[in-house]
């Protein structure tokens, strides 16, 4: 595959997902009008934002997903994060926004040993992430104030892009310091792979080929199982916290990319020797999402946009 030459690897896949699951045109709801958001588990109407956030403060690892560049969707997240976190104040937060060798930098951020300029210029921010830096400031500025942890997830940008290019075995024993071991990179379930090929080629127009599909999608699944593991590490050195994810969309639906691999590490083959409770939210899913609304693409949907 062709990586376009300016943009990362870790942003090309970005924005397949921002293709994905395009942007419902609407004005966003303050939360802090006192207006609740429409919220629905699986099938069923849930009544208040309260009920979903008691049954969220229960389990292990919550993800809220998100469409990167929507302002509705982080405003959710803090209201979301400052809730649970009055319910269950052992609270992680994980974000997808950061890479795994700059979490020193984050700590020291919260340790009020960096400012957020310095803080966005130690991670590379802008060039590694580059939405907003308002769309997650009211985060890190809750976890600091609170003194909550923040774990970075992500790939680096490099290896994501090597691995696309020459592979796994290409890696040289510095860069796979930041990924799982090769064993535990499984290309599964076969439903994902299809559901990535059919969004590579309607994007690429019938012009890509197989083996770049399969380089494309190893880099995906990379991507997965790096931000997976830190989760599930995070969870076996902090047990009975709960661990909030601020990542995209497409890493959560139908529990394909992150939460199953977690459950793998984490379940009743892992650590805890039982099923992990895991909650995912997919914060103002499209209207096709919410009209097929099932348990199996999320647990929670949650819409706080004028529709």
């Amino acid at each position: 595959m062709t990586i376009p030459p300016v943009t990362t690897v870790s942003a090309f896949i970005a924005s397949l997902f921002l293709l994905w699951l395009p942007c419902d045109r609407a004005d966003a709801l303050h939360l802090e009008s006192g207006l609740e958001p429409v919220i629905y588990r699986s099938n069923q109407q849930v009544e208040s934002a309260a009920i979903a956030l008691q049954d969220l403060a229960k389990v292990e690892v919550v993800y809220l997903a998100e469409t990167h560049d929507r302002p509705a969707d982080h405003e959710a997240q803090l209201y979301i994060l400052q809730e649970l976190h009055r319910l269950r104040p052992n609270l992680a937060i994980a974000l997808e926004m950061f890479q795994r060798p700059y979490q020193l930098a984050i700590d020291r951020y919260l340790a009020g040993n960096l400012s957020e300029a310095e803080l966005q210029n130690a991670t590379q921010y802008q060039k590694r992430w580059g939405y907003p830096w308002e769309f997650y400031a009211p985060v890190l500025r809750f976890a600091k104030a609170q003194k909550l942890p923040v774990v970075a997830l992500n790939t680096p940008t490099e290896i994501t892009r090597k691995v696309s290019r020459t592979g796994l075995d290409s890696l040289t024993l510095a860069e796979r310091q930041w990924i799982p071991p090769k064993s535990a990179i499984r290309l599964e379930p076969e439903v994902y792979r299809q559901r990535i090929r059919q969004i590579y080629d309607e994007i690429h127009a019938g012009s890509s080929h197989s083996a770049d599909f399969e380089k494309f999608f190893l880099a995906q699944v990379l991507w997965d199982e790096t931000m997976a593991d830190r989760i599930a590490f995070t969870l076996q050195k902090r047990p009975n916290t709960l661990i909030v994810v601020l990542v995209g969309q497409g890493h959560v639906l139908y529990g394909d990319g992150i939460p199953n691999r977690v459950a793998r590490r984490a379940g009743s083959e892992g650590f805890l020797r039982r099923p992990l409770r895991q909650r995912s939210l997919l914060l103002n899913p499209t209207q096709a999402m919410q009209k097929e609304r099932n348990s199996a693409i999320a647990d929670y949907f949650w819409n706080t946009l004028i529709k």
